[in-house]
């Protein structure tokens, strides 16, 4: 079945989409479905542009039975997931992920949110959408650091998987061809294979553990540190001229998790150092940008954290990880 004939089966379809991909939301749609651009950054990620949907929604007279396409990254399917979760208490939506994170993360297990007082998804609730659908051929127009910021994510969901030949594989390419090249014809067709082969993998966990109430918190690996980061980027009083991105704080605070479980004993000796070097060499950062302690009134109200304590997922090696509740003053020791 094509996408458009996918579509043919609901009755009303309302789509919002990133100001970015306005073309290609329009293209897949067709002409007459009513669209919704907006400006898909962190900034704009909250409750105003929640309810701007809401409302856009109730004026075009969308009804308990409509369903809403989300075209666009992860900041996109986030706000209008949430939306239609919220409007008329529920409608269905799907998601179409542009970019490479939301392809093989955000686009994928239900999760909607938004930010608040520039703390990361502190709003959202937990509701699958009716499809998702993954076009390769997007990835060859995104930006490099976009592109970065999802391959964090990707090497991520292998190294939390028992698939480490898929870790080594996207390595490889990534270092070897390196960027636009990694996207081009001659690479697309492994790039896709293993951005299907993540998104599967994330799939499978969020079918285990919707609510993420065992093995889904092991997909917040690296999490931890890069909300805190993101937090300190969005209050310091002189910004960052180049803040990282969502994904480029994921792969700094992979290789933190790593270090924190070579200390506490858990992991392979030598493994900090592995994924630093692997990072690097796919044009990710992995240092972090300021002191831990800058860090600590983020990771304190992270989401995850329960009296007094926030869960760690913590890499015993590529292909293994466990999660620990930890005390965050535990990171301020040498």
């Amino acid at each position: 079945m094509s996408f458009k004939q996918e579509l043919r089966r609901y009755k009303r379809v309302f789509v919002v989409c990133d100001r970015n991909v306005e073309g290609f939301a329009g293209q897949l749609a067709g002409g007459e479905t009513p669209m919704f651009a907006i400006t898909a950054d962190e900034t704009h990620k909250s409750m105003d542009t929640v309810l701007d949907i809401c409302r856009w929604l109730l004026e075009q007279g969308a009804d308990r039975d409509a369903l809403l396409l989300a075209v666009g990254g992860g900041v996109t399917t986030d706000l209008a997931g949430f939306a239609a979760c919220i409007y008329k208490r529920g409608i269905r939506y799907a998601n179409i992920p542009t970019t490479l994170l939301s392809q093989v993360d955000a686009g994928i297990g239900g999760k909607t949110g938004a930010n608040l007082d520039g703390y990361k998804n502190i709003l959202g609730v937990i509701r699958q959408p009716e499809f998702t659908a993954i076009f390769p051929e997007v990835l060859q127009t995104l930006p490099e650091k976009e592109f970065r910021s999802g391959l964090a994510e990707m090497l991520k969901t292998f190294i939390i998987s028992n698939l480490s030949h898929a870790y080594e594989r996207t390595v490889k390419l990534v270092s070897s061809a390196g960027w636009p090249e990694v996207a081009k014809d001659a690479n697309l067709q492994e790039l896709s294979e293993l951005v299907q082969l993540a998104a599967g993998i994330k799939q499978g966990i969020v079918e285990k553990d919707e609510f993420e109430k065992g093995p889904r918190r092991k997909l917040n690996l690296g999490h931890t540190w890069a909300h805190a980061i993101e937090w300190w980027q969005s209050v310091q009083k002189k910004p960052c001229s180049a803040p990282f991105s969502h994904g480029e704080a994921v792969a700094i605070g992979i290789v933190q998790a790593a270090k924190l479980s070579e200390s506490l004993g858990i992991a392979e000796k030598g493994l900090a150092d592995r994924l630093k070097s692997d990072i690097e060499a796919c044009g990710l950062p992995t240092d972090l940008p300021c002191p831990v302690k800058d860090l600590l009134p983020a990771i304190q109200k992270d989401k995850k954290a329960e009296g007094g304590l926030v869960r760690f997922v913590l890499p015993v090696k590529v292909g293994r990880v466990v999660v620990r509740p930890i005390g965050p003053q535990l990171l301020l020791q040498p």
